[in-house]
């Protein structure tokens, strides 16, 4: 019997353990460092440290590390022990204020962008106490920031924060022109929904395309996939219920919040959802989560996957951001009430919400750009690579009404006849879950749907925040010189909706209409990586970082290089697995089955003339004609990625070759492939099939 509320958080460095371990005074500073942001003593830091050393060595600790999130994609750790020398031959166990404030990783082999020359290796960490230390593995993990020598920002968590302090300090002025002085912090909370795959261990150690990628690059189709809808929110099988048990005890441990978890679309997809916390440490929680997903798996031979699209024509993993904005005195800033029509400090809100997605749809896309995400989006699972907002019926009829200049009464929920009188009361919620929208309003919160399975959410909170920011901003500088704001405010409301309506959309943004119609409305429809992040450093973009000091135009450039060099390197990567598999694996399975069929025919026509061959005749020839296609397009593929040095010089124009040219020479040859796999025997294709790794678990 897991005793969860002594479980969870026991191994968190959390407010609980800070209040017992630290003294009044320097708890009382630290939260105040934590709350508003003010410079820590050294005094302070030093019993800090002390404070956590204590608490890590009684959790069996011996190392502590600065955790960092570089723009690898991953987080990144560095681990020093707590000895140090007592100068008699043995060794004490200290921790410093100084250690634990700042770290000195070698920075010179993470991706930079061009920021600094590789043989500049110092970098820096800094300690992030908002987001609360934690024991795992016998080290201390403390969360950190990420600089170069020079200053420059080198990872994901340091913009975030940024973001997150501009946008409380736009909020905070809307709030207070409103009426609200009481209001002096508005945080940003996030609830990430997880999505992953789980696959036999032995099944996937005999696929180099899992191992190296993450995605199988060839693999035909199996005879039932998720037609049938029976495995969404479908019995939880007994070997996968024990994994999400002892997913739950490692993840309450931890702090997590994770309360939903059931089977998703896909067979062998499921889903883990948190409640929501504050960005920064949901950003940090979620890291930890896809990590503690994978070694989970391990224990029960299992691999957990998590890339957006593993096996082609099933449902690929997403991760679905739910986003709002709280006060210090706890409301919640996208509650609509029970009139929204007539609340407009929440109407102010949406329309600058509303605006920031419409404004800065290129950057959302931007956002959520991976080659992993390019596989899903759009592809009848996932929200379209076109941004919009659905706002439902009950809303959309305020903000249509707002701008007609007509009232309109919200008619609330309503209770639903069921039929059958043993049923309790079923209450409708104003709005619908539109699955197929990116940017969906869903009652208390906006639900950012694009994010990859694999993503660090900080990107897509990073966005969202400094364009809400910006957008509050030019709202609280109209404002804050009228002297009736409520009568300004709606003016200012139905001002922005009429310009911005083009982006909101309730209807089914899977159909073919919607593409066409999103076109005339002039949407941007960014169907890749390369085509997206050319957008980065438009002029508007530049302008929005820049004078919200969230990013230097520097530091924007460097995420622009690191973002299309990292495509480029994947598609590669991928593109040599290939190459691999087929020269060394599928051909030579493909010929030996020819040949077997081959003195089949002969043996046959050596018993007797009269012993049809026909069928064996036929797939010789067929299986010979695609194996000499098969060949070609290898061949295709090798001469390609030689001519790709000839465009390294331009990282645009060389992610744009391997989009347009490598990774249409990849589809190609999957194709044919995928093809052979049909028509060979399972005894000699040297790769476990879709029906194997989807089913058996």
């Amino acid at each position: 019997m897991v005793n969860v509320p002594e479980l969870f958080g026991s191994n968190v460095f959390n407010d609980d353990v800070m209040r017992d371990k630290l003294p009044k005074p320097i708890y009382k500073a630290l939260k105040k460092t934590i709350q508003d942001g003010a410079t820590l003593d050294d005094s302070v830091a030093n019993a800090v440290a002390h404070a956590m050393k204590e608490w890590a060595i009684e959790k069996g600790c011996t190392h502590y590390t600065h955790w960092f999130q570089p723009l690898t994609g991953v987080t990144a750790e560095k681990h020093d022990s707590f000895i140090t020398p007592d100068g008699d031959g043995r060794v004490i166990m200290t921790f410093s204020g100084k250690e634990l404030i700042k770290g000195e990783p070698d920075a010179s082999s993470f991706p930079s962008g061009g920021i600094r020359a590789t043989f500049e290796a110092r970098g820096y960490t800094a300690w992030d106490p908002t987001s609360p230390a934690f024991a795992k593995d016998g080290t201390l993990y403390i969360p950190t920031a990420f600089c170069s020598y020079t200053g420059e920002v080198l990872d994901k968590k340091t913009p975030l924060l940024r973001s997150m302090e501009k946008l409380s300090k736009e909020a905070v002025r809307i709030l207070n022109i409103l009426g609200k002085p009481e209001v002096n912090h508005v945080v940003t909370t996030v609830g990430p929904e997880q999505e992953y795959f789980l696959i036999d261990k032995d099944m996937y150690n005999a696929r180099p395309d899992l191992i190296f990628t993450g995605r199988t690059l060839f693999g035909a189709k199996a005879p039932k996939g998720q037609e049938l809808d029976d495995h969404y929110f479908g019995s939880i099988k007994t070997r996968i219920g024990e994994f999400m048990a002892e997913l739950d005890r490692e993840l309450w441990s931890y702090g997590i919040y994770a309360k939903t978890e059931h089977n998703e679309v896909a067979p062998s997809q499921h889903e883990v959802a948190p409640i929501f916390t504050t960005a920064n440490v949901a950003v940090d929680n979620n890291e930890l989560l896809m990590e503690i997903l994978k070694k989970t798996a391990e224990k029960f031979d299992l691999v957990c996957l998590l890339h957006e699209k593993p096996f082609a024509g099933v449902n690929g993993s997403g991760k679905h951001n739910n986003w709002s904005l709280f006060t210090n005195t706890g409301e919640n800033l996208l509650k609509p009430g029970k009139n929204p029509s007539e609340n407009v400090q929440f109407l102010i809100f949406l329309a600058a919400i509303v605006k920031a997605v419409d404004d800065y749809q290129d950057l959302l896309r931007i956002s959520v750009a991976s080659a992993g995400n390019d596989h899903r989006l759009g592809a009848n699972e996932a929200p379209p690579a076109i941004l919009s907002v659905f706002l439902g019926d009950d809303l959309g009829a305020v903000v249509d009404s707002i701008e007609i200049g007509e009232e309109h009464e919200s008619e609330g929920k309503k209770s639903m006849d069921l039929g059958v009188e043993v049923l309790p009361t079923v209450r409708k919620d104003t709005t619908d879950r539109n699955r197929t929208s990116p940017f969906a309003f869903t009652g208390n919160r906006f639900e950012f749907r694009m994010l990859g399975s694999a993503a660090n959410i900080a990107s897509a909170n990073i966005i969202l925040n400094t364009a809400v920011a910006e957008e509050l901003r030019e709202f609280a500088d109209r404002l804050e010189s009228v002297k009736d704001v409520k009568s300004a405010a709606k003016r200012l409301v139905v001002r922005t909706f009429k310009k911005h309506d083009r982006i909101i959309f309730n209807g089914d943004n899977y159909s073919e209409e919607w593409v066409e119609e999103a076109e005339r409305r002039g949407l941007y429809n960014l169907k890749s990586v390369p085509d997206a992040v050319r957008h980065y450093l438009d002029e508007k973009n530049i302008k929005l970082f820049a004078e919200n000091g969230v990013l230097t135009e520097q530091e924007l450039n460097a995420r622009y290089e690191v973002e299309l060099e990292n495509y480029a390197k994947l598609i590669n990567i991928e593109a040599l697995t290939m190459l691999d598999m087929a020269k060394k694996d599928i051909i030579p399975a493909v010929t030996e089955y020819v040949k077997s069929l081959t003195d089949t025919a002969l043996a046959k026509q050596a018993l007797s003339p009269d012993i049809p061959t026909s069928l064996e005749r036929d797939l010789i020839i067929d299986l010979s004609q695609k194996l000499v296609c098969f060949s070609n397009k290898v061949k295709d593929l090798e001469n390609d990625l030689i001519n790709a040095g000839e465009h390294a010089d331009d990282m645009q124009e060389y992610a744009d070759y391997y989009c347009r040219t490598v990774f249409a020479d990849m589809q190609a040859l999957r194709a044919i492939g995928d093809d052979m796999e049909t028509e060979t025997s399972s005894e000699y294709w040297p790769y476990p099939s879709y029906g194997e790794m989807l089913f058996g678990v």
